[in-house]
């Protein structure tokens, strides 16, 4: 095998890395990955000299996924203790090439290579992969700490994926009790993003906001408190967690159709998981489902839930063999 591309996926608390072979069928090295607080290490740099010290390994390019905007040379990523520069990086570690690319371009393009038992549908209609010389348009989007929103674009054999801010789109209720919601957390907050409703805090903002509803006081909560509570079969637990679900959808569908993403909608982030069963039992599909005159086409477009542990460092991988078969990296 030649020189391994070091891949990593930084979120705002934990920086995970891998080994990739971009010529493999499936490039993300098995046994490969670590992760890490990001508290640990005064740079990304520090991290990865770290982590290939740890496994006994050798590189020469990175492919460096952020839960952040890139801009240019920079990325920076929210409630995160450093400051990313592609160039700085990359001298720091002796490297010949580094990649800064969205944390949703990594869980885009990790769509080319999962596999049938990587997903879970949520709803009836299933999904096989496609080969790359196939056009396909997909949506993908997920939420966890906040909400990730990407896109992948499939053509004449080449993977655009799509770097977007989707999450802080304008909420756009769809029932009179999602209208009172939006004015409570309205009066918070002001404009009100998809991303205050559907992540792990917007989790809690919806129960706090069905809360003052129902004149309770629920205290400090966190996200793992609410779904508890909605698993104990708590009424106002269990509605929040249905109205997340529903919220969800809606959202899920309506990027269906921005894009065109007939191909289906990838759901992944650290939610998706832990909250499979929910959505599988919500209204997540009759809202996603419910577009109108595009309701037809609608229910013939797949959802499916991600549940590969790593799939941010898979679609790393997919982007270092990208960049290879395309000759960016020797």
């Amino acid at each position: 095998m030649a020189t391994p591309f070091l891949i990593a996926d930084i979120g705002g608390t934990n920086a995970r890395f891998g080994l990739a072979d971009p010529q493999a069928d499936v490039p993300l090295l098995e046994g490969s990955v670590h992760e890490f607080a990001v508290a640990q290490f005064p740079s990304l740099a520090d991290a990865a000299r770290h982590y290939l010290a740890q496994v006994d390994a050798r590189a020469r390019h990175g492919v460096f996924a952020v839960a952040g905007r890139v801009d240019g040379d920079e990325a920076r990523i929210t409630n995160h203790p450093w400051v990313i520069s592609r160039s700085r990086t990359r001298d720091m570690l002796g490297f010949e090439h580094v990649q800064l690319i969205n944390d949703f371009a990594a869980q885009a393009m990790a769509i080319t290579l999962l596999r049938a038992g990587d997903v879970v549908p949520v709803g009836g209609v299933g999904w096989s992969p496609a080969p790359l010389d196939q056009p396909r348009t997909y949506a993908v989007l997920g939420p966890g700490p906040g909400l990730g929103v990407g896109g992948l674009l499939v053509r004449d054999g080449r993977c655009y994926p799509l770097e977007t801010e989707g999450g802080h789109v304008s909420f756009p209720p769809g029932t009179p009790e999602e209208i009172r919601i939006l004015e409570i957390l309205s009066a918070q907050f002001g404009r009100v993003s998809n991303e205050r409703l559907v992540c792990g805090p917007g989790l809690v903002n919806i129960h706090r906001a069905l809360c003052e509803i129902a004149g309770v006081d629920p205290g400090l909560l966190q996200p793992r408190d609410v779904t508890a509570r909605a698993a104990q079969g708590d009424p106002l637990g269990m509605r929040a967690v249905d109205v997340f679900c529903a919220v969800f959808g809606a959202i899920a569908g309506d990027l269906v159709l921005t894009l065109g993403a007939w191909d289906g909608v990838f759901l992944t982030g650290g939610l998706v998981p832990k909250m499979l069963d929910f959505l599988r039992h919500s209204g997540f599909r009759q809202r996603f489902e419910y577009k109108g005159r595009f309701s037809p086409t609608m229910a013939r477009v797949p959802s499916l839930a991600v549940l590969h542990p790593h799939a941010g460092l898979l679609g790393g991988a997919a982007y270092a063999a990208d960049l290879q078969r395309r000759g960016v990296i020797a």
